[in-house]
C-alpha cells in the first residue's frame, strides 16, 4: 500500500511538473512574440479640415466598426473579462483621462489603424488592423481627422491580463492577439479608391466583415467567442444569402430583419453600423458576395 501511494505521488508530481514546464514554455514563446518590435515608415497623409471631410471620417469610423469595440463614444471598454482567459481592454481613443491616443501624431494613428503597431513599435492587442490594412490614404486621413475631434471621455482602461489558456489559444492560432503579425507590413497603399457599384469595390469594403465571418466569408465560430455562442453567417452563395435579392440585402442591413423574418441581434451582427453604408456601397458589397465561390466553414 505504501509503495502504491509512493508511486502515485511520484506520478502526480511528474504530471504537475510537465504542466508547469508546458505553461512556462507557452509563456516564454508568447512573450517573445509580444515583445517583437516593428519599424514602420511614416506615410505622408494630408488630413481634411473641411466639414465634409470630417463628416465622411465619422461615417467611415462608424461603418468600419470602431465604435463596436471602443464603444460609441470611443472611450473604450473591457472587451474580454474571463477568469480562464484574462482581461483585454480596448483603448480610449479620445483626449480624456485614460486616453491611449492623446499624444498621437498622424503617423502614430496611421500605424495603429493600418499596421496594428503602437508608438513603441510593439503590436497592439486585438486591434483588427488586418481589416484596415488596405484602406486608401484618403479614407485613413478622413478617419484620423475625425478621431482627433471627438469629445473627450474620461475612462481609465483596465490592465490587460493574459492567462495561460489565452496564451495557448494564441499560440495555436485560435485568437488573433497580435494584429501586426497578420498584416503585410510592406503593403503599398493607394491614394484613393473610387466608390462604384462593382464587385471590385465590394472587395475593398468587405474586409470589415472578415473578422467575424472568417477570411473566406463562410462564417462559423467568431474568434474569441465562448462555446455555444451564435455562429456568424455564411455570406457566400453556399449560405442563405444566395436566396436574397439586392433589395432584401439592403433592407436587412438597414432594418435588422432578414427576408425570413429573423430579427438580427445588434450585439452579434452590428447591422446599425453596416446600415449607414450608402446604396452604392451596399450594392458593391452585394455584387462581391455574389461573385464568391460557394464555401463552407473550415474550407
Amino acid at each position: 500500500m505504501k509503495r502504491a501511494l509512493k508511486w502515485a505521488a511520484i506520478v502526480i508530481v511528474g504530471l504537475v511538473g510537465i504542466v508547469v514546464l508546458i505553461a512556462l514554455g507557452g509563456y516564454i514563446a508568447s512573450e517573445r512574440r509580444i515583445d517583437k518590435t516593428y519599424a514602420i515608415a511614416d506615410e505622408a497623409l494630408t488630413l481634411p479640415t473641411d466639414a465634409a471631410g470630417l463628416a465622411e471620417g465619422q461615417r467611415l469610423v462608424t461603418i468600419r466598426g470602431c465604435g463596436d469595440c471602443h464603444t460609441p463614444d470611443l472611450g473604450g471598454q473591457v472587451l474580454l473579462d474571463d477568469p480562464m482567459l484574462g482581461t483585454i481592454p480596448t483603448a480610449n481613443l479620445t483626449r480624456g483621462q485614460g486616453s491611449a491616443t492623446a499624444g498621437y501624431t498622424v503617423a502614430d494613428w496611421e500605424r495603429a489603424i493600418r499596421h496594428g503597431v503602437g508608438p513603441d513599435g510593439h503590436s497592439l492587442l486585438f486591434m483588427p488592423s488586418y481589416e484596415y490594412a488596405g484602406l486608401s490614404n484618403e479614407q485613413v486621413a478622413q478617419m484620423i481627422a475625425y478621431l482627433q475631434t471627438v469629445p473627450a471621455v474620461d475612462r481609465l482602461p483596465a490592465e490587460p491580463v493574459l492567462k495561460p489558456l489565452l496564451r495557448a489559444l494564441f499560440l495555436t492560432g485560435q485568437l488573433p492577439l497580435l494584429p501586426a503579425e497578420k498584416v503585410d507590413q510592406d503593403m503599398a497603399h493607394v491614394a484613393s479608391v473610387p466608390a462604384e457599384a462593382s464587385a471590385e469595390y465590394g472587395g475593398y469594403l468587405v474586409t470589415t466583415c472578415t473578422g467575424c465571418h472568417q477570411p473566406n466569408l463562410a462564417g462559423g465560430p467568431v474568434p474569441g467567442s465562448a462555446p455555444g455562442e451564435p455562429l456568424s453567417a455564411n455570406l457566400t452563395p453556399a449560405g442563405n444569402l444566395a436566396h436574397w435579392t439586392l433589395e432584401e440585402f439592403k433592407n436587412t442591413l438597414r432594418n435588422g430583419v432578414t427576408p425570413e423574418g429573423k430579427a438580427l441581434d445588434p450585439a452579434v451582427m452590428p447591422w446599425p453600423l453596416a446600415g449607414q453604408m450608402t446604396d452604392v456601397e451596399l450594392e458593391a458589397l452585394w455584387l462581391y458576395l455574389q461573385s464568391l465561390p460557394p464555401a463552407t466553414s473550415g474550407s
